[in-house]
C-alpha cells in the first residue's frame, strides 16, 4: 500500500520512544513526505538518546509528557492529524504486582487518548492491542481489551467530528525490549535455558512486519476496526535452541498470568470477524457499523485464532534466519 495519503500531515506516536514507535519513527521519516512527527513519551533520557539520531532532522519533535495527564496529551495533540497510541505499561508480572499503575496507564491513557484526539479533531488514531487482550487471564490484558473497547466505542461519540479510531492486534514482536530473546541471549553464557512448559507456543511477527502493519491499517482503516494479521506460531522450546543450539532446558513452571498458548480472536469475537486473505478483522457490533460493506469472508462457526491450533509453523531455521535479521 502506498503512504501518500501522510504526506503533509502531522502524526504523534505516544510512547515513541519505545521498540515499535522508535521504528515506525524512522520508517515514517525515511519513507513519506509526512511534515512533522511527535514522539510522545515520559523519559527524557530515551528521548535524548533518540534525538541524537536525526541530527539536522527538522520534522521531529520531542515531547515530555505522560497519556496519565489529560492536559499534557491535549497540549500535545494540537494540530495533530494522525496519531499511533504504542505508549503502555506491558509487561505481565509488574502488571500483576502493581495493578493500579497498568489500570491508570493502559485504561485511564486510552481514555485520554480518545478526548484528546476528539477534542483536536484528529483524523485517524490507531491504538496498538496484544494477544493477550483476547480471553484475557491477566491483568494487563484485562487492561488492554477494556482500552480495545474504548477506541472502539469511541467511534460511537465522535458525533459529526472527523476522528476515526481503530485498533491493531498481534502477538510476541522478535527482540522487542523485555521479550524473551534478549533474555535467552543474556542467559545464552549459563548453558541453561528456562521454560515455563515445553508445550508453550506463541505467535511470532518482527518489528519490521509490525510497522508495516500498522501503516497499512492506518491507511484502510474506516473507523472501529480491529485488524489482526496473520502470523506464523513457534514453539517456545525451538526459540531456545535456536537461540543456544545446545542448551540444557530447565522447566520452571508457568508463571502468574501466563497462558500456555495465546489467542488474537476468540470465538465469541470470530461471530463478527471477517477473513480477508491476508489478515483478519474484528468488526465492531455496534449499529453504526455499515454491516453490508465486510471487509471478507465470514468465518466458519467456532473459528478461533490460537497460537498452537495454527496452521503456519516457524521451522527450527526458520526462527533461526529471523533471529539473525532481527
Amino acid at each position: 500500500m502506498t503512504l501518500d495519503f501522510l504526506d503533509g500531515k502531522s502524526v504523534l506516536v505516544t510512547g515513541g520512544t519505545g521498540s515499535f514507535g522508535k521504528s515506525f519513527v524512522n520508517s515514517i521519516l525515511d519513507e513519506t513526505g509526512v511534515r512533522r512527527v511527535v514522539v510522545f513519551s515520559r523519559d527524557e533520557l530515551k528521548q535524548y538518546e533518540m534525538q541524537q539520531l536525526y541530527p539536522g532532522e527538522e520534522r521531529i519533535r520531542f515531547f515530555i509528557g505522560d497519556v496519565r495527564d489529560s492536559r499534557r496529551l491535549n497540549r500535545a495533540f494540537e494540530g495533530v492529524d494522525v496519531v499511533i497510541h504504542a505508549a503502555a505499561l506491558k509487561h505481565i508480572t509488574a502488571a500483576e504486582y502493581n495493578p493500579i499503575e497498568a489500570v491508570r496507564t493502559n485504561i485511564h491513557g486510552a481514555e485520554n487518548v480518545i478526548d484528546a484526539a476528539i477534542d483536536n479533531g484528529v483524523e485517524r488514531v490507531i491504538a496498538l492491542s496484544t494477544d493477550k487482550a483476547s480471553s484475557p487471564i491477566n491483568l494487563y490484558g484485562a487492561t488492554k481489551l477494556v482500552s480495545d473497547k474504548l477506541f472502539v466505542a469511541g467511534n460511537a461519540y465522535v458525533g459529526r467530528r472527523k476522528t476515526r479510531m481503530s485498533v491493531v492486534r498481534y502477538g510476541n514482536v522478535v527482540g522487542s525490549r523485555g521479550s524473551v530473546v534478549p533474555r535467552f541471549q543474556k542467559l545464552a553464557e549459563s548453558g541453561t535455558l528456562p521454560i515455563t512448559d515445553t508445550r508453550m507456543t506463541r505467535f511470532w511477527i518482527t518489528l519490521a512486519q509490525g510497522v508495516r502493519f500498522v501503516r497499512d491499517s492506518l491507511e484502510r482503516m474506516r473507523g472501529g476496526e480491529i485488524f489482526v494479521p496473520k502470523l506464523p506460531s513457534m514453539k517456545v522450546v525451538d526459540l531456545a535452541a535456536a537461540i543456544v543450539p545446545e542448551a540444557e532446558i530447565e522447566v520452571i513452571g508457568i508463571r502468574p498470568g501466563e497462558k500456555l498458548h495465546e489467542e488474537m480472536i476468540s470465538v465469541t469475537d470470530a461471530r463478527h470477524a471477517v477473513d480477508t486473505g491476508n489478515f483478519y478483522v474484528v468488526e465492531p457490533e455496534m449499529e453504526w457499523w455499515p454491516k453490508d460493506e465486510p471487509y471478507g469472508e465470514t468465518l466458519a462457526e467456532g473459528f478461533s485464532y490460537r497460537s498452537d491450533s495454527n496452521d503456519w509453523w516457524l521451522s527450527l531455521d526458520e526462527l533461526k534466519a529471523i533471529l539473525e535479521e532481527a
